[in-house]
């Protein structure tokens, strides 16, 4: 009888150990914040191509709600000359610009398929207002094909405030 309450114990403690470990590991990992929930503004961090016309960031932007947007990196909207995503600091985009009167080569977004252009540069704080829809974004050029680089975008949308 000995001898089986020591096998027992033996096989007790072999599948114990493992699971012991497994409950540290997930103990370990959860503290670390790697399996907490993914926030939607968590996940939106993307590039935006200066050759590329409007580009979905897969964000979606409801009526009333407040979204953040801050840009950094460098691309070209006239060949040789890179600026940021506030576009170039002397001139002005031409009246066949997706958006007129403000710096070419600025970062420029709208809500949804056909939304009103508005400037986001490098950081802005936008109530959408009653525009909903996905986010867009794209710089503010006429021809994209001589264009390079790419900047990098984080969104965060906040809910509208609840009435």
């Amino acid at each position: 009888m000995a001898d089986g309450k020591v096998s027992v114990r033996r096989h007790f403690l072999r599948g114990l150990l493992p699971l012991l470990a497994l409950v540290g590991l997930l103990f370990l990992t959860c503290k670390s914040g790697a399996l907490a929930p993914v926030r939607q503004s968590d996940l939106a961090q993307t590039q935006i191509y200066a050759y590329r016309d409007w580009q979905s960031t897969g964000v979606r932007v409801d009526a009333g709600s407040r979204l953040r947007i801050q840009a950094s990196g460098k691309w070209s909207y006239t060949p040789g000359e890179f600026n940021g995503p506030e576009g170039h600091p002397r001139y002005r985009s031409p009246d066949f610009y997706p958006l007129r009167g403000v710096p070419g080569g600025i970062l420029i977004g709208r809500i949804g398929d056909n939304g009103r252009p508005f400037v986001v540069g490098r950081k802005i704080v936008h109530a959408s207002g009653r525009e909903h829809g996905i986010l867009f974004l794209r710089i503010n050029d006429d021809i994209l094909s001589d264009n390079d680089g790419a900047v990098t975008v984080h969104i965060t949308v906040e809910a509208a405030p609840a009435e």
